[in-house]
């Protein structure tokens, strides 16, 4: 599909940015890789209505009911984030838009991330700050990552990422998935439900969570795994918060059920000023701020501007990161 041809660009961006970061980065990023195609960024609401109307490619973090109405000609939505539980899918698949999203992007940084936190409760850094603010010259008892186990719920890119990590630290690694039978980068795969998945806890030293929030994994981490946990096991969460039942993780702190907790997502979030969460030395909670990554907007483009190039060869080939229909 040529410009020329239809006074339409061949991607259509959306106005929205994430991270902070402005979304011209994103739009200049594609247009580096597409150099022989039109990217055009709409930059105002009504530029939003005006261009998506003949647009047949898009690209946004979002995609409003109001927009998809204007949208007459749509046929890929490129979503620039790894969830798309946000968007309209059931509209989008009855007029047979193609979905992908941004699956991949975060790997890197969300891999960091992790081993962070479990790097700072192993060696305990929190002890070790709360005494600089006191100026308290105190030895302390810290931890060994060496001969651990740790479990990732999740062996998407987020997870084959933290895998990857963990790798040179000498620990045993237990992936959960939903078909374990297709096995993974850890040294074991369980599912979801069964004896398989409560021996895992029973033996998980640092509990990682990066699956999606599904019906199967809503609530998953509730008062039972918690009581099955080891007392000096952590939870690091960088999936989503209803992924853990909050109460119950209140209760698990409050009654020593398990050693600490590193929270990237909360139930609800933004979490509320008043929570006990924010009370406990051993939680250490950031603002969903692991997928921050300054190569973001390199990383989608990659994704993207290949998938724009596919869709125009054949507009029926499967995309990368597909996800509807």
């Amino acid at each position: 599909m040529s410009d020329s041809d239809t006074n339409q660009p061949d991607v259509l961006v959306l106005r929205k940015g994430t991270h902070g970061m402005p979304v011209e980065q994103y739009a200049d990023a594609l247009r580096g890789r597409l150099p022989d195609r039109t990217v055009e960024l709409a930059r105002t609401p009504t530029a939003e209505r005006d261009r998506i109307r003949d647009a047949r490619f898009v690209t946004g973090m979002t995609l409003e009911d109001e927009l998809l109405e204007a949208a007459e000609n749509l046929e890929v939505f490129a979503c620039a984030y790894a969830g798309t539980g946000h968007l309209p899918l059931e509209e989008l698949e009855a007029r047979g838009v193609a979905v992908t999203n941004a699956s991949g992007v975060h790997g890197p940084n969300i891999g960091e991330h992790v081993l962070g936190a479990i790097l700072r409760f192993t060696r305990r850094f929190h002890v070790g700050a709360r005494q600089q603010r006191r100026q308290k010259w105190r030895h302390y008892q810290a931890e060994e990552l060496q001969g651990s186990t740790v479990t990732i719920v999740g062996l998407g890119a987020i997870g084959e990422s933290v895998a990857d990590r963990l790798e040179p630290f000498g620990v045993e690694t237990i992936g959960v998935r939903y078909t374990p039978e297709k096995g993974g980068p850890t040294d074991e795969v369980v599912g979801f439900e069964g004896e398989g998945f409560e021996d895992a806890l029973a033996r998980t030293d640092y509990l990682v969570l990066a699956c999606p929030l599904t019906e199967t994994t809503r609530g998953l981490i509730d008062r039972e795994a918690f009581v099955t946990m080891d007392p000096g096991a952590v939870l690091v969460n960088v999936a989503r918060g209803p992924v853990v039942d909050a109460d119950a993780l209140v209760e698990a702190l409050r009654s020593s059920w398990i050693r600490g907790a590193s929270l990237d997502v909360t139930d609800p979030e933004p979490l509320p000023e008043d929570h006990p969460l924010w009370t406990f030395e051993n939680v250490q909670i950031t603002p969903h701020n692991a997928g921050h990554t300054p190569e973001y907007y390199e990383r989608l483009a990659d994704i993207v501007a290949g998938n724009v190039r596919r869709f125009a060869d054949d507009p029926d080939a499967a995309l990368e990161n597909q996800v509807r229909p």
